[in-house]
């Protein structure tokens, strides 16, 4: 940091703070203060201090411990990296280019929503100047936030979900690749909103209504847009909503939807892909399509003989090659449930049994036996796998071989679907595409639970809800830029082989020898300690920032920020922050 004069024709030389760091081999610098108004004797005192020179005794301290108090300290490490991530993402300008008190708001619920996940009171409370244990109201001017301006900059960004989406797209999807699009639930409190609706739920809460998203992601997991829909609307309601939305708005005429057999099935392909210029698919076979495939011959085991990949084409999926993928992996483990399935269900229906032969008070009644049977066997879903014998003053069960041996010929075993020619995408990466849909799977897993808990919902109004589910999203957006920047310090696998470089694309893919070496040691190749993401945040905020106030001083207090240790520092670099140091 230096001091520099900038010569005036008609005014006094202007005298600023400035601060120089080199980025790319580049130098570049920004002005921290003004320093015009201030008395000659007190620039040049912060001029020697800048120098490490001697500064002069009328702006000394004599007895720091004395004069020197720190009157406020706010965590600010944290709230530092995920608001500048916002900036240089370019969510901010996507927000709005112009600045704005809404658009500062919206930027701080969706900081503190990756900060906390707590509710717009919580946001307020956490900006405003007298309860704030963070810097995220001063950083943004909000310190003075009232949590009914939240409610307000939600309904102004809502507005804008459309053009913000929009941008999103433009920059994350390109012409003709892939989108992944997935639909998952999350719970209501209250019965009041419009789209809290009794369906399924995915969150295993049937007792709540509920509201149904979907994600829109590319290849890489980044999200573009979210669509919401009341509980009650399933998969065949929201796929064609994603396909309009995919091509009309984010404007992709060659595009290539994928997900998964409930969200695109055969229905769906004939109905809205099927005849679309431009647009191909990849999805997956039900249970079902596949025992058929299975009764009429198609499938054997003699085709995984020699790899576990297979393609073939039938006449009831015109246009389409069907990739017939087996795991010996999943088949051992699915074979090893069922039998503990049927040995727990069967150790069940010898009580039954036992209360049936029983000569003090036995179980007599074809209905009343039928009724214990019936609980048994429905409990683990395996009444397929048995043959029951139900009589007024008997039972007998003894397992259905044949129906054991035709499930378990399917083990470990799936179809691929897809419309795309060989020669413009190898088995192999239909097959890596389709098992992409695990990011957006990760997308609902750190909405819902891991890191900002877009769940309970308490809003009451329809535009409230979409904006409440968007934010969450875009602060998902957030967390996938910075996972990113900081994959060097998470334990992740930086140097994952591509799908077709891979021995098998349909086994798990084999973490590398460097993140073996992560594992391993809990450390990466500089040295530096290998954390979650969610411990790297809690780190971060270590970094505070204080008001330092002199007594009897011409200045009478300062602002600084603590020292950071080597870890903050490698931290704040991977974030490509070091300026802030």
């Amino acid at each position: 940091m230096y001091i520099e004069r900038i010569p005036n024709r008609k005014s006094v030389p202007a005298v600023l703070l400035r601060e120089s760091w080199r980025e790319d081999g580049k130098t570049k610098k920004r002005t921290v203060a003004n320093l015009t108004g201030l008395p000659e004797q007190t620039v040049e005192a912060i001029r020697a201090a800048l120098k490490g020179e001697v500064v002069p005794a009328a702006m000394a301290i004599a007895e720091p411990e004395k004069h020197l108090e720190i009157t406020n300290s706010r965590q600010h490490g944290h709230v530092l990296a995920v608001v500048e991530t916002i900036k240089k993402s370019g969510l901010m300008a996507a927000i709005d280019r112009k600045p704005s008190r809404e658009r500062d708001i919206v930027v701080a619920m969706i900081a503190d929503r990756l900060l906390h996940g707590d509710s717009k009171l919580a946001t307020a409370r956490h900006c405003q100047s007298e309860t704030a244990a963070t810097t995220l109201g001063e950083m943004l001017d909000l310190e003075d936030l009232d949590e009914h301006e939240c409610y307000l900059a939600m309904d102004w960004l809502i507005e804008r979900q459309e053009s913000i989406q929009k941008k999103l797209a433009k920059k994350h999807l390109t012409n003709g690749s892939p989108v992944l699009f997935d639909l998952s639930s999350s719970y209501f409190e209250g019965h009041a909103c419009p789209l809290a609706k009794h369906g399924y739920s995915r969150d295993k809460r049937s007792d709540l209504p509920q509201v149904n998203y979907g994600i829109y992601c590319n290849v890489d997991g980044v999200p573009v847009g979210v669509e919401v829909l009341s509980g009650n609307e399933n998969d065949r309601i929201a796929f064609p909503k994603a396909v309009r939305r995919v091509r009309d708005d984010f404007g992709q005429e060659d595009v290539i939807f994928i997900g998964d057999r409930g969200m695109i099935s055969g229905k769906a392909i004939d109905e809205y892909l099927r005849n679309e210029e431009g647009a191909h698919w990849i999805t997956a076979l039900n249970s079902v399509s596949i025992a058929k495939l299975q009764r009429q011959g198609e499938i054997q085991l003699s085709l995984f003989d020699q790899r576990d990949l297979a393609t073939i084409t039938h006449p009831d999926y015109p246009g389409e090659r069907l990739i017939l993928c087996r795991n010996p992996l999943l088949a051992e483990e699915r074979s090893r449930k069922r039998e503990a399935l049927l040995a727990a269900t069967e150790k069940l229906l010898a009580k039954v049994k036992a209360k049936v032969d029983r000569k003090r008070k036995p179980l007599r009644g074809k209905t009343e036996i039928g009724i214990e049977v019936g609980k048994v066997v429905n409990l683990r879903k395996v009444a397929k796998h048995f043959h029951l014998d139900i009589g007024d003053g008997h039972f007998e069960y003894t397992r259905v071989q044949s129906k054991i041996d035709a499930e378990a010929c399917l083990d470990g075993l799936y179809v691929i679907r897809s419309d795309i020619r060989p020669d413009e995408m190898s088995s192999e990466q239909v097959v890596a595409h389709y098992k992409n849909l695990e990011l957006v799977e990760r997308v609902f897993r750190s909405l819902k639970s891991i890191d900002i808990h877009v769940r309970p919902i308490h809003h009451h109004l329809e535009n409230r809800v979409r904006s409440h589910i968007f934010i969450c999203m875009l602060a998902y957006y957030v967390e996938h830029q910075m996972r990113s920047a900081l994959a060097p310090l998470l334990f992740v696998d930086e140097e994952k082989q591509p799908a077709d470089q891979r021995d098998s694309v349909v086994s798990p893919a084999p973490r590398s020898a460097s993140a073996r070496r992560k594992d391993g040691l809990r450390r990466n190749d500089q040295g530096f300690a290998l954390s979650s993401f969610r411990d790297i945040l809690l780190t971060l905020s270590s970094l505070t920032r204080s008001t330092v106030t002199i007594a009897n001083h011409p200045h009478g207090h300062f602002q600084t920020v603590s020292r950071p240790t080597p870890y903050h520092q490698e931290l704040l670099r991977h974030l490509g922050l070091t300026r802030h140091l």
